[in-house]
């Protein structure tokens, strides 16, 4: 095996010339970049939350002070609600996903309809550079226009669908009405879904005796790319080779051993963008060390740790309820209330003060986060609770 503490401390001797807020967090550890190369020494940089960056960002735009080389190299710029600001770098455009296609068997010959969002979130375009990447045809639909994604299934000879679970099951049914069924009668043999919250194998399973194809499953955000991905020689999530994963102790960030619950934290080995010892706020089981100590293989997320919610492939964190009573008005005052029907997640804004259209008050939620709420209910006052309430049962 490479020494991957040995390309860490090399990266981050390079990366801290150019990375003032890289080199700040390792001095206030007491450690110099080549100290990483020694084993145990990354354990006691402290961890580095979604958050915080945000804070880091917001005080020394656009990157914070993390990125370490020129604009000049930068291909791609995404924007995460928040905002969070993330480039890619030039040459990798894929961040890592053509393992994922790569173990699934995709390649050449294969056509794969991409229907998440290519504006501003990342996982339409790095989706769809990763499928490019092994070989295979992309359509990059994006989601909406349903019956156009029907036809394009049946008419373009599509294998392969990347999108969030409840569009892939709109797709299937708008396509069983026109056809009248899936299984056997569809070209489709692969489905890329984004993970539900609850029995998510047990939904993949029956998605997969309903329509007669393979449903795969990765781990990777907006700010790490793919973390770990599905290998048919295994179960769980292999990690990346160029992912130093650890699973930490959400208080304290202390690495866990294998079979303990806590925050999945990733080190990164790519050169341009140091996200050494960040914090996912996910929550999730080391099932396989490494030679090295970390991770080599990971199970499911279990949940949360950190103070954000996803809702439809998209996190909220209780800083966009007080964005949104900023804008509305001084004396405003708003909740975010998650909730669930039908299968399907639900937004209610709640707020006091002077009382606003809810067209308006809609569009400025969907400003700040890029989601539409479903309800706003005024109060004469709000009560005591959380800027961000997740009543979803699973």
């Amino acid at each position: 095996m490479t020494d991957r503490l040995a390309v860490l401390a090399e990266r981050a001797t390079e990366a801290c010339r150019h990375a003032p807020a890289l080199a700040a967090r390792l001095a206030e550890a007491g450690l110099e970049p080549r100290d990483l190369a020694r084993p145990g020494a990354l354990d006691s940089l402290p961890v580095l939350g979604k958050a915080r960056l945000m804070e880091l960002q917001a005080a020394d735009p656009p990157f914070g002070g993390f990125l370490s080389v020129p604009m000049s190299e930068v291909a791609q710029v995404f924007a995460s609600p928040g905002p969070i600001f993330e480039p890619v770098l030039k040459g990798c455009e894929a961040h890592g996903f053509a393992l994922m296609f790569r173990a699934a068997g995709l390649g050449p010959g294969d056509v794969v309809l991409n229907t998440w969002s290519h504006h501003l979130v990342p996982a339409g375009l790095i989706f769809g550079a990763g499928a490019q990447a092994v070989g295979a045809t992309v359509i990059p639909s994006g989601p909406g226009q349903t019956e156009l994604q029907v036809q394009l299934i049946a008419q373009m000879g599509v294998t392969a669908f990347l999108g969030a679970t409840a569009y892939f099951e709109k797709v299937a049914q708008a396509y069983a009405e026109a056809h009248g069924a899936t299984r056997g009668h569809w070209p489709l043999r692969h489905a890329f879904l984004g993970g539900e919250p609850g029995d998510w194998m047990a939904k993949r399973r029956r998605l997969e005796e309903a329509h007669g194809l393979v449903t795969h499953g990765a781990y990777g955000t907006a700010d790490l790319g793919l973390v770990a991905y599905e290998d048919a020689t295994c179960e769980g999530y292999r990690s990346h080779p160029e992912r130093l994963v650890q699973i930490c102790d959400p208080e304290s960030g202390r690495p866990l051993p294998a079979g303990q619950p806590g925050e999945v934290v990733v080190t990164t080995l790519a050169r341009g963008w140091p996200m050494i010892r960040f914090g996912t706020g996910d929550l999730a089981r080391a099932r396989e060390m490494a030679d090295d100590g970390f991770a080599a293989r990971i199970g499911p997320i279990e949940g949360r740790a950190g103070a954000g919610v996803k809702v439809r492939e998209i996190f909220v964190y209780p800083a966009h309820a007080e964005a949104l009573a900023a804008r509305l008005g001084p004396g405003t005052v708003a909740r975010v209330v998650v909730w669930r029907e039908a299968g399907q997640d639900r937004i209610t804004l709640e707020l006091s003060g002077a009382p606003r259209r809810e067209d308006e008050v809609v569009e400025a939620f969907r400003r700040i986060t890029r989601l539409r709420a479903d309800r706003v209910l005024w109060h004469d006052a709000m009560g005591e609770g959380k800027l961000l309430e997740d009543r979803r049962e699973f």
